[in-house]
């Protein structure tokens, strides 16, 4: 089953969500054992920061994956293909 644009814009938009408040709540956590005191309003700011570096990194990701399935697609394989079958 495929999923449409929209179901992946709402993973997405999820995924985005879900990942800011881990990453805050993660902080409000851990930066007390190391030492970092910071208020509310600093962790959602660092959150916001990590997550849209994470978005970046995804994308860039995303779209150097994609790169390398077109060229795999094109015959371009840089010496990695499969041996062609031979008919019988």
């Amino acid at each position: 089953m495929k999923q449409s644009r929209f179901m992946s814009l709402v993973e997405s938009v999820a995924n985005v969500i879900v990942g800011y408040g881990v990453a805050v709540m993660t902080q409000i956590l851990i930066f007390p054992i190391f030492g970092l005191h910071t208020t509310l309003a600093q962790n959602l700011k660092i959150g916001a920061v990590f997550t849209v570096v994470s978005i970046a990194r995804s994308y860039l990701l995303r779209r150097l994956f994609e790169g390398i399935r077109v060229a795999n697609r094109s015959g371009d394989r840089g010496g990695h293909a499969e041996p062609a079958q031979t008919r019988r």
